[in-house]
């Protein structure tokens, strides 16, 4: 290694270590932190965050990443690391400090009176503060560039190499595919759920879904699993990465899933190649790339006929007496209940991503300028009505349902969908490569798919791109049809289309 290539590591751990500190604190705040404690958290954080700007953005330390940029002598994963340090910092660089400033003040603003708006339920509150958001997004897609849409330079900040034209190919499968085929099934009986509500106390919970997240292989050498008001994976490291759950003693659905899904996130992160802690070659490639292992866990595992069959008897001692009438295959059908829904969060796999094209389909005219703030709740009513059949109540219930907008994170949302129909692909993939694959799984037997993600994706960090990996690991880009399939052949036999 030569000593140039070391000054860079050695300042980039600096300024990670800086970062992962801010983020044990982030943890705390959602975890375990009093209420009061609020006001010096804050505080604690906002001078950590600006200890590490000024390492990040030292003119010796953007020197060096510059030299070493050209640097022949380096491997792909230490090339890996300059090149995506140096995209993060030429973004940065970008900005004034006025517009960093700005941003951050309509984002403050933004965040509360969207809050009261959704208390209240009144669009009004929030409209006036979404336009000055919008309107200063316009302004940073400008800043960044961008080649056809504004919207472009947006979502390339959580998933690098999307563009409008390709995610609108995306999001018109959806719309020519999965809404008819969906509407096939709101006119089938729906299985019996009834048996998710009842008493189930929480630590019979807990213990239930801890030994779910081990299986999976989740090291608990090197992660914990608590309890938050909304559920999150967050990985400081492969050695320390940990997750929360939201639970409801009344509703054994709340915890199962939410705790596969981020057992999924913890799995990639924990899967990272320790050598390049705090480096871009171990660290996500994608949201997108990232929330396919929080999916594929959840949905493609979890909720198979397979997982439950061997599951379900686990669960019957973990409760006992409440489940004893019911069946593998009654869980399995129950938790693949699809219908139409309000809210995205508690939506199926199916109809989830009608929320997501939805909201897809606003941020990308509010950014080109074809609607106005608004038009907003019009369209967003028009919209549940025509491809989820319903009347959406009201303005809380609708489009102040998220935080996303007043947090200014326009561009986000379509790496749900993405990370699903990845999902589905690597899925099939990884049955292609473990022919006892559904039989392991109808065993409670993980570690094939495990290792196979961990050998596949998880070591590569950001060597590749997304789509580079989706190439080595399936043979093709991003293929909707995947996930398609997928659906046809687990939603036909449940609902006997």
């Amino acid at each position: 290694m030569n000593k140039r290539y070391e000054t860079f590591i050695a300042q980039s751990k600096k300024i990670f270590v800086l970062y992962s500190a801010n983020g044990v604190l982030g943890w705390d705040h959602e975890v375990y932190m009093p209420a009061n404690g609020a006001a010096l958290r804050a505080e604690q954080q906002s001078v950590l965050s600006g200890i590490a700007h000024e390492l990040k953005t030292n003119p010796e330390y953007i020197q060096i990443i510059q030299e070493l940029l050209n640097d022949k002598t380096l491997n792909e994963a230490e090339k890996c690391n300059v090149r995506e340090t140096w995209k993060g910092i030429d973004r940065s660089r970008k900005f004034s400090k006025e517009f960093v400033e700005n941003l951050s003040r309509v984002i403050s603003e933004s965040f509360s009176a969207w809050h009261q708006a959704k208390t209240e339920n009144k669009f009004e509150i929030f409209a006036p503060h979404l336009e000055k958001l919008v309107e200063i997004k316009k302004e940073e897609a400008k800043i960044v560039g961008y080649k056809n849409h504004p919207y472009d330079a947006l979502i390339d900040e959580y998933e690098p190499g999307a563009t409008v034209e390709k995610l609108d190919i995306l999001f018109k499968d959806v719309k020519e595919q999965l809404v008819d085929f969906t509407k096939q099934i709101f006119a089938k009986p729906k299985p019996n759920d009834a048996f998710f509500f009842g008493e189930f106390p929480h630590e019979a919970q807990h213990d239930f879904c801890k030994q779910l997240v081990t299986e999976m292989g989740y090291d608990f050498n090197c992660g914990r699993m608590d309890v938050a008001p909304h559920p999150f994976c967050i990985g400081f490291s492969p050695l320390d990465t940990r997750i929360t759950y939201r639970y409801k003693t009344s509703d054994l659905s709340e915890i199962i899933w939410s705790i596969t899904h981020e057992g999924g996130h913890a799995l990639y992160e924990q899967g990272m190649n320790p050598e390049y802690i705090g480096l871009p070659a171990g660290s996500a490639v994608s949201l997108a790339i990232h929330e396919s292992q929080s999916r594929l866990w959840e949905n493609n595992v979890s909720r198979s006929k397979e997982y439950w069959q061997h599951y379900m008897p686990v669960l019957q001692k973990y409760f006992p007496g409440k489940l004893d009438q019911v069946s593998g295959i009654d869980f399995y059908q129950a938790c693949n209940k699809v219908e139409p829904s309000f809210i995205r969060t508690n939506a199926d796999e199916l109809t989830y991503h009608f929320h997501i094209m939805i909201r897809y389909g606003i941020e990308k005219q509010l950014m080109e300028g074809s609607i106005s703030v608004n038009d907003l709740p019009k369209i967003w009513n028009e919209s549940y009505k025509n491809y989820l059949g319903i009347e959406v109540p009201s303005d809380s219930m609708g489009c102040l349902q998220d935080v996303h907008w007043a947090h200014g994170s326009i561009g986000y949302f379509p790496t749900y969908s993405l990370g699903s129909f990845y999902a589905a692909q690597f899925f099939d993939a990884a049955k292609r490569d473990i022919p006892s694959l559904k039989e392991d799984m109808g065993k409670g037997k993980f570690n094939g798919l495990r290792e196979w993600l961990r050998a596949n994706i998880h070591q590569h960090g950001m060597i590749f791109t997304a789509d580079e990996l989706c190439k080595r690991v399936s043979g093709e880009s991003l293929n909707f049809s995947h996930f398609m399939k997928y659906a046809k052949e687990k939603y036909a036999e449940i609902y006997s289309l």
